[in-house]
């Protein structure tokens, strides 16, 4: 359960916080003055504290300065029905992690308690990038034993050491996020806020915004200042995901930002300075958008100061029966029940699925199992049909090599050739084609080519299609919507 203390001398106002938030999830703790909140938080050890500016007693913003030098990790959520005097930018400034105007919008109240619960969380949580598997006492860690885990062990641990920009790589669900976290937990400023934003999840218009701010007037609706992610994190830790997906003109500012420490808010003019260490990670081949001028190359080279490539998971396949009993253990220690075991077929079938979503799919795939489940063991039959259908396709009859089942593990299998060696001709064959249009673009001519066969190959199914190509669902509707193919497709 989390906790949230809410600091507010109106009784109107916590009954009402009592009312949206009534759930078992949450648990709100009042508290009528800043002196008695202080004095609760201690022992109460909320996860966020909800406070108004203007109260009996001392003073929101005091209670604020206060709080910040005994927990400066403890985040807090300002209220005030004055939102156009300068007292809710002097709370932002201060360290508040937002602030909201009386009376509420539920939506937006609930947006934002939501936002601050699991900043709260990324922040409290510590993550362990050497766990031992054999001990049941961690919380969170990076489970590995591959040899391209260990060297994102090592990179973590000398990230850690440092105060280097860094780049994550890597398919989505490979844990890019819980290894920025690693490093911060790790760091010197591990004492100092963690926020992370996905950059891919806001749209382009509102992006610079939320990291910069913006001064009242700036756009329709800019009622009053807002501070933004960068002056929430000064002295801590940023972590932009997706940065890839990162609009030019943004792109700019934060080369500012790495460059200078400094920045202007949208719609203002007067310089900024922030100390913030930026972690970055993307599923996009940087090289290749800088390429096509869609990712600016000095920007490109100012995050790329230590790469850290996170290997998906198809390439470090004895990595999944650890994978398998951390998350048994995860979810038995959040229901508060004894672990369920899993066969070995069960975990043989695991072991041979090509994870086009990595470590979040195999997750999702374990709490499916538990729920579906119907005794104390994991059966191959509580896997997901499209598991057991790409494990069962090797072991059908031999057939040509064209009509093979896409969806077979590509690892199951033991060809007695290269696939480099069957994929030379091919490709000698394409640069032959190349050699004769001179303007074509060869990668991206063949990306879209394949896209669109791969689709018509399946009638249009994406999640086949998808597997096919050996990207993610989401991967393959960006391809689809960019090379503007969806008239093409014509299922018959």
């Amino acid at each position: 359960m989390e906790k949230i203390l809410l600091i507010d001398d109106e009784t109107d106002v916590q009954y009402s916080f009592r009312r949206i938030f009534d759930s078992a999830e949450i648990e709100i703790v009042p508290a009528n003055s800043g002196e008695e909140g202080l004095k609760l938080i201690p022992k109460l050890k909320p996860n966020l504290v909800i406070m108004d500016v203007r109260m009996g007693g001392i003073s929101g913003l005091e209670t604020l300065r206060r709080l910040r030098q005994t927990d400066s990790k403890l985040l807090v959520i300002m209220m005030t029905a004055y939102g156009t005097t300068q007292t809710a930018i002097e709370a932002m400034k201060l360290g508040a992690y937002d602030y909201l105007l009386k009376p509420f919008d539920i939506a937006k109240l609930k947006e934002v308690v939501a936002s601050a619960l699991k900043a709260a969380r990324d922040m409290r949580q510590a993550v362990s990038f050497q766990p031992l598997l054999e001990s049941e006492d961690y919380e969170q860690g990076i489970v590995g034993r591959a040899a391209a885990m260990q060297d994102v062990f090592k990179l973590v641990g000398q990230l850690a050491a440092s105060d280097a920009t860094a780049l994550i790589t890597g398919e989505s669900g490979t844990g890019k996020e819980l290894v920025a976290r690693a490093v911060y937990h790790n760091s010197k400023r591990s004492t100092q806020p963690f926020l992370a934003i996905n950059c891919a999840a806001i749209p382009e218009n509102l992006l610079e915004s939320e990291l910069f701010g913006h001064e009242k007037g700036a756009f329709t609706g800019a009622t009053v200042q807002r501070i933004g992610k960068f002056e929430q994190c000064n002295h801590g830790t940023l972590f932009l995901d997706e940065i890839g997906d990162m609009s030019l003109a943004t792109q700019t500012k934060i080369l500012r930002v790495l460059q200078s420490g400094t920045f202007e808010r949208v719609g203002g003019n007067q310089p900024v300075s922030v100390d913030v260490r930026i972690i970055a990670a993307t599923n996009k081949p940087l090289e290749q958008a800088v390429a096509e001028r869609k990712f600016r190359e000095d920007l490109f080279y100012r995050l790329n100061v230590v790469r850290l490539a996170m290997p998906p998971l198809r390439e470090r396949r004895g990595d999944i029966p650890l994978l398998v009993n951390y998350f048994l253990q995860k979810y038995a220690r959040k229901h508060g029940t004894p672990p369920k075991v899993i066969l070995p077929e069960t975990v043989r079938q695991l072991e041979q699925y090509p994870w086009p979503g990595n470590v979040r799919e195999l997750e999702n795939v374990i709490q499916r199992a538990l729920v579906v489940a119907k005794g104390e063991a994991i059966l191959p039959a509580d896997l997901p049909p499209e598991i057991t259908r790409a494990v069962a396709a090797p072991k059908t009859e031999a057939a040509p090599a064209a009509t093979v089942p896409v969806t077979s593990a590509p690892a199951a299998a033991a060809p007695p050739a290269s696939p480099a060696d069957d994929i030379q001709p091919l490709v000698r064959a394409l640069f032959l084609w190349a050699r004769s249009r001179p303007d074509c673009k060869l990668i991206p001519a063949v990306e879209r080519e394949l896209i669109l066969n791969a689709l018509r190959e399946h009638r249009g199914n994406q999640v086949h299609a998808a597997r096919m190509l050996g990207i993610t669902r989401a991967t393959l509707r960006k391809r689809v919507e960019k090379f503007g193919i969806k008239q093409e497709l014509q299922v018959k």
